[in-house]
């Protein structure tokens, strides 16, 4: 214990409790990294049902009347600068939101979801939103309902984001995507109107890309001993557990995306394996919020693996493992790598865009939710937002509202923690260069140690001891700002494509 050698009782059970909460989610990780990786898909029905019982038996062991008790003793006899008093304070508010969630609901999302995932998958193949449909409405009435638990919120939306991004509000993220749209909708046309850069030449082998990108990651911080890397139909990762991060990765010949995704997805494993290990088994051992999980992301994929800086270093070795990148130079490769064109997809949109494909979605979470949106209805609001927005024509729903994931997992709320880790990674890279001003020369040696060393100090290390305005604040000086990304993407894109 922070400040003590002997726990309290209260502590100690506290702790025991947690540790038996914290083993139920890390098994329920593995099982759901082995379903997206391993598992035979006959097996998704039965899999469903194996992760609702976890789930229900997480749910009730957090909803335990002992749980308010043992926090309450706690947060009476912990310094409030002390790891206990986190604790209290967390989980108290863990365990009341598990306590307005009836148990049945959570296993009945867990059931839909195990269902809804295979149905996505072959309704995304043949391009059939007809299929997906009573899945979807079956999710939207299901987190309806969830967000009723919460009848005090000023909007429905509102409870469906305190999971991924603790403290916010559909209105802030409202006020806060208005300044990025405002931004970058501009900044996008006025990069429209520029000569193309010509793409990256194709035939970049797949084990060629492998190679270079577990190199990559090694330089990051990727150690076999206690991470892997896996292929799967849409990258993630998975932590279950201190010492076993799971990365996944998928590659196309065509480009770089698998290099950047993997990039992308150690970034997120770097946030969990940094927790202070005093934090394991008390559910405070993850990242805070999804947002500041996507900062960590995107600020290993962005701001270090689209630098000039780091490219410097790794293009020599990239033309070696794969051939058709020999004879590009440097400022040829950066312009090829970093184009900047509206697109269909979200997972392959560049820096300037990406952030309006997340704005997309929110504003159609949030119909959805009020209802001001019939789930019929998603396919032709989402081409009249790609039109908006990207000035894009959708041909097709696998390209259009078929695209993700995330609504077949049921998981409303989780898209606009993307943009706001965009803004947080550029807010922390200003930070993090103010404090150290000679990181950009030691990335152009290959070494990437000062860059994980500061984020580890200055966020890892916190886990959810800290909610995330908090740590914003005291990693940055800030609250939560779109205005340094803004400034950063367009002076970086008016150097690339020489605008005024």
């Amino acid at each position: 214990m922070e400040g003590s050698s002997t726990p309290s009782p209260s502590a100690a059970e506290l702790r025991e409790l947690l540790g038996t909460l914290t083993d139920l989610g890390n098994a329920a990780a593995v099982l759901g990294w082995d379903r997206e990786t391993m598992m035979p898909p006959e097996g998704a029905s039965y899999r469903g049902e194996v992760l609702a019982t976890l789930e229900q038996l997480a749910h009730s062991r957090l909803a335990d009347p002992r749980i308010a008790e043992l926090t309450a003793a706690l947060a009476a006899e912990a310094h409030p600068d002390t790891i206990d008093a986190a604790i209290a304070r967390v989980v108290a508010r863990d365990h009341e939101r598990a306590v307005r969630i009836p148990l049945e609901l959570t296993a009945e999302i867990e059931r839909a979801s195990a269902a809804a995932i295979p149905a996505w998958a072959a309704a995304r193949e043949s391009d059939d939103f007809a299929a997906f449909r009573p899945h979807l409405e079956r999710q939207v009435e299901l987190r309806r309902q969830l967000a009723a638990c919460f009848p005090e919120a000023a909007h429905p939306y509102d409870a469906l984001l305190q999971p991924y991004e603790p403290g916010a509000t559909t209105a802030a993220i409202r006020s806060v995507f208005g300044r990025l749209r405002e931004g970058l909708v501009p900044l996008a046309r006025e990069i429209a109107e520029r000569p193309e850069p010509e793409p990256l030449p194709g035939g970049l082998a797949e084990a060629g890309q492998r190679t270079l990108a577990l190199e990559v990651a090694h330089s990051f911080g990727f150690d076999e001993r206690s991470w892997r890397l896996d292929d799967s139909r849409h990258p993630f990762s998975q932590s279950a557990g201190p010492h076993d991060q799971r990365v996944t990765a998928r590659w196309d010949e065509a480009d770089l995306g698998g290099l950047f995704a993997v990039m992308h997805e150690v970034g997120h494993s770097l946030y969990e394996e940094g927790v202070d290990p005093e934090l394991a088994r008390t559910t405070l051992g993850s990242g805070v919020s999804m947002g500041i999980h996507e900062s960590q992301s995107r600020l290993w994929e962005n701001q270090v693996g689209r630098s000039r800086a780091f490219w410097s270093y790794w293009l020599g070795r990239a033309a070696e493992l794969l051939p058709p990148l020999q004879g590009i130079g440097l400022e040829d490769f950066l312009r090829r790598s970093n184009i900047v064109r509206p697109s269909l997809i979200r997972v392959e949109a560049d820096e300037v865009t990406y952030a309006l494909h997340v704005i997309l979605r929110f504003e159609i979470e949030v119909a959805l939710i009020e209802g001001t949106l019939a789930v019929a209805d998603l396919p032709e609001a989402w081409a009249q937002l790609m039109q908006e927005l990207l000035g894009v024509t959708v041909p097709d729903d696998r390209s259009g509202c078929l695209q993700d994931v995330h609504w077949a997992f049921g998981e409303f709320g989780y898209f606009p923690t993307y943009a706001i880790g965009n803004i947080v990674s550029a807010q922390l890279w200003r930070a993090l260069r103010r404090a150290q001003p000679d990181v950009d020369a030691a990335i152009a040696r290959g070494d990437c140690e000062p860059v994980r060393d500061w984020l580890r100090e200055h966020v890892h290390r916190f886990g959810r001891r800290l909610d995330p305005p908090e740590l914003l604040l005291q990693a940055t000086g800030e609250k939560l700002d779109p205005t340094p990304l803004l400034e950063d993407l367009r002076a970086k894109y008016s150097e690339l494509y020489g605008l005024a």
